[in-house]
């Protein structure tokens, strides 16, 4: 014996399943001794051992405490989850283990996989301080070392409450119901310190709890797994002909290795699939996240464009401004801003910082602001950008900053349009700005700098009403700043070319 939180390993070392106590603190010992000892049903619908593959071992490598899983279907993420977490339950005592499913039918299917690796063990497991295990529904005590393994489902929104969590594992997040990110919350809340968490998931939409989760895990501490679909072995038919192999499939096989039995798959799914290939079989950790709707920009445009742009030159305000290209003497700059109602409830304010000349993206700004607090950095941004011309959309809130910008702020050069400061977005020109933008995607993506004004265009969709908006939890303020700065650019080009 070690000590009381793992008395069983010393019925380990005795049954000759592992060498030593080293071992079993080391990276992959969980993966070990679940190919030794656990059962679960193949494809041929017979019991086997775990096997471990690929995807299983790179995640044993690589874990943190704190994890969050994107990868393509059936890549065996879900099993291997419940068999580590299952070992750690029994061999820990006070564990309580807790997966939840998106939906009750696929929390009993887990569930029937960890009673199998119950019921599977060896015999001389199955006795002891595991014999008096009680089984209830979703749900396996052991009494004599106070360890727990809970199924639940996120249709409940009282799954885990008032319990003290040591390992957790969200099962396909992206799909979960209802106020998805509000329950994730609660669990987390109940997690032990030292707990372990697995978030994990397909991709479902560029919105969403899911979605929001892999965007800020490096904010948050969390470690990211990604794991494409050829990461499976079994994904693959007989090999097409090499002769008949596109430009992008050349590609591919270059950038990852891939065979021609893998490029004759993936021909197979985009057949299948269509246009969820890219989400349910995933290559890519950002095309992967297909909008919920249609989006209303070029994806391919988009996509193209992350994964080419740089990290800001600099950041200031704890990253809310983010700026490219530093302001040059004697050029021309333009600030269009959309302002919002501010506070920590409130919506993001945005402002984009353009060159008048080359319509580059200099500068970003998002932030959640008072109406005076935005107008003070509209000024400073502005005055940085040689006094650049101010574009603030007039519509409900901006009128307020107007008011700052001229009687506190006192800047010089703010936008007019028929008498009036500001911009005024309406039924007509709303359509209108956001086409340039769109446009401009296309026509020019080497002037926009944003990764997180991409990402904004990525998940505005239209709607089955017609009605075009940020997919439900997303925002659209960085791409209604940008639309602006480029139609009022255009205005400022074209009043140039007259005079």
């Amino acid at each position: 014996m070690i000590g009381k939180d793992v008395i069983l390993l010393d019925d380990l070392i005795r049954t000759g399943i592992v060498l030593d106590h080293a071992d079993v603190k080391g990276g992959l010992t969980y993966l070990s001794l679940a190919e030794q000892i656990l059962r679960v049903r193949d494809r041929t619908g017979r019991n086997a051992p775990l096997a471990g593959n690929r995807v299983q071992y790179e995640f044993e490598k690589k874990k943190a405490r704190q994890n969050i899983v994107l990868k393509a279907r059936q890549m065996g993420m879900s099993t291997w989850v419940a068999g580590r977490f299952f070992l750690r339950t029994i061999t820990h005592p006070g564990t309580l283990t807790v997966q939840v499913a998106h939906t009750q039918k696929a929390a009993e299917g887990i569930f029937r996989i960890v009673r199998r690796f119950l019921y599977c063990l060896p015999h001389e497991w199955r006795t002891g301080a595991l014999s008096e295990f009680r089984e209830n529904g979703q749900q396996i005590v052991f009494p004599t070392i106070d360890s727990e393994y809970r199924v639940e489902t996120a249709g409940d929104k009282n799954a885990g409450r008032g319990l003290t969590i040591t390992n957790l594992h969200c099962s396909e997040l992206a799909r979960w119901p209802g106020e998805a990110a509000e329950i994730l919350q609660g669990l987390r809340a109940g997690m032990s310190p030292e707990g372990e968490l697995v978030l994990e998931s397909t991709p479902m939409g560029a919105a969403g709890c899911f979605w929001r989760e892999w965007q800020d895990a490096e904010l948050t501490g969390v470690a990211r797994h990604f794991f494409p679909w050829w990461w499976e072995e079994q994904y693959a038919r007989d090999p097409v002909e090499e002769h008949s192999l596109t430009a992008d499939e050349r590609a591919l096989m270059v950038r990852h290795g891939l065979s021609l039995g893998q490029i004759a798959y993936r021909r197979q799914l985009q057949t299948n699939f269509r246009g969820l290939t890219k989400q349910e079989y995933a290559e890519d950790a950002n095309e992967c996240f297909l909008s919920s709707g249609d989006c209303v920009f070029d994806t391919y445009a988009i996509d193209g464009r992350l994964r080419a742009i740089c990290a800001p030159a600099q950041t200031r305000l704890k990253g809310q401004l983010q700026i490219w290209y530093p302001p040059i003497p004697g050029r021309k700059y333009l600030v269009a801003a959309d302002p919002a109602g501010g506070g920590t409830e409130g919506d993001f304010s945005a402002a984009q910082v353009m060159d008048l000349g080359t319509g580059l993206q200099c500068a970003e700004l998002q932030a959640k602001m008072e109406a005076l607090e935005f107008a003070q950095e509209l000024t400073r941004l502005g005055r940085e950008y040689n006094d650049a011309l101010m574009v603030v959309e007039r519509n409900n809130h901006g009128s307020g900053v107007l008011a700052y910008l001229h009687g506190i702020c006192r800047y010089p050069s703010i936008y007019t349009e028929g008498g009036k400061d500001g911009w005024l977005t309406n039924a007509v020109t709303r359509p209108q700005v956001l086409a340039g933008l769109g446009a401009a995607l296309v026509e020019s993506p080497e002037i926009f700098s944003s990764e997180r004004l991409l990402k904004e265009c990525r998940c505005f969709v239209r709607q089955q009403n017609g009605r075009t908006e940020a997919q439900a939890g997303e925002h659209d303020d960085c791409v209604m700043a940008m639309a602006i700065a480029l139609a009022a650019r255009r205005e400022q080009l074209e009043l140039r070319r007259v005079s």
